[in-house]
């Protein structure tokens, strides 16, 4: 077999300890890459990149970080620095929900949704691009949702993942002459542990929920992590060296109402 797509890459994927987050940086280590998966949780963090080196056989480290504090974030690409040697592909994908109607929705809530994406992509995004920038080589994946296009109880998860959208297409401008493409995911309904959550919180099973998902979408089924993934893969690969400032959905195709 010839060299793989990420070999001698260095990824960093933010939330990365399960999820969409933890395919991501699977399929990027199997791909050859280096990676850190950073999380909030140090010990989850740790197991999951233990897990990874020990299936892909390539180097993975386990950093705990708050991507919404300044000082935690700094510290992250200095670690990532020191134990991968550099930064080449950065994937902002730290969430959280905190979903309400907004005439229920704390101040609090609001904050935390916007301190993690938001201020989590801006913050991340500012120290990896040091690296990017020396190096003259740079990708940066930003992970939106369909709920950037408007979703009832989420206004401050659908803000913050519109903001992330405008947030890729200025990037891009800014950093296409350091030969550093920036791009984001939109993914729609992916069956996750977090999607598991918010159906029984609606008073459903989760494979009923599902089911009943999949009759909305046009390709008839939920989407998977590593749809996610595999994306995000291409998207911060070489062959997508001409693809900047997009915003490229994967949902399974418009919304639909079948049967």
């Amino acid at each position: 077999m010839g060299e793989k797509r990420f070999s001698g890459r260095r990824v960093v994927v933010t939330g990365s300890a399960r999820g969409i987050g933890r395919a991501t940086a699977e399929r990027f280590a199997e791909d050859g890459a280096a990676v850190a998966v950073v999380d909030l949780d140090a010990a989850t963090a740790a197991a999951t990149a233990a897990e990874i080196a020990a299936t892909y056989e390539t180097q993975a480290v386990g950093i705990a970080c708050d991507v919404s504090v300044r000082e935690s974030v700094e510290a992250m690409a200095e670690e990532v620095a020191q134990r991968l040697g550099g930064i080449d592909v950065l994937v902002n994908n730290a969430g959280v929900t905190r979903d309400n109607l907004i005439h229920k929705m704390e101040d609090e809530d609001w904050d935390l949704v916007m301190g993690v994406h938001l201020r989590g992509a801006f913050l991340c995004t500012r120290a990896a691009q040091r690296h990017m920038v020396r190096q003259n080589y740079g990708k940066i994946c930003n992970i939106s949702s369909t709920s950037a296009l408007g979703n009832r109880g989420q206004v401050n998860y659908s803000t913050a993942k519109a903001g992330l959208q405008g947030f890729t297409r200025s990037l891009a401008l800014e950093l296409g002459r350091f030969n550093i493409n920036v791009n984001a995911v939109a993914p729609g309904f992916i069956d996750t542990e977090m999607t598991q959550l918010t159906a029984r919180r609606l008073g459903h099973e989760p494979e009923a929920y599902r089911q009943m998902r999949a009759k909305t979408i046009a390709i008839g089924r939920v989407g998977v992590p590593r749809d996610v993934a595999n994306l995000v893969c291409f998207l911060c690969s070489d062959e997508a060296g001409f693809v900047n400032g997009q915003v490229v959905y994967a949902s399974g195709g418009p919304e639909t109402r079948r049967g």
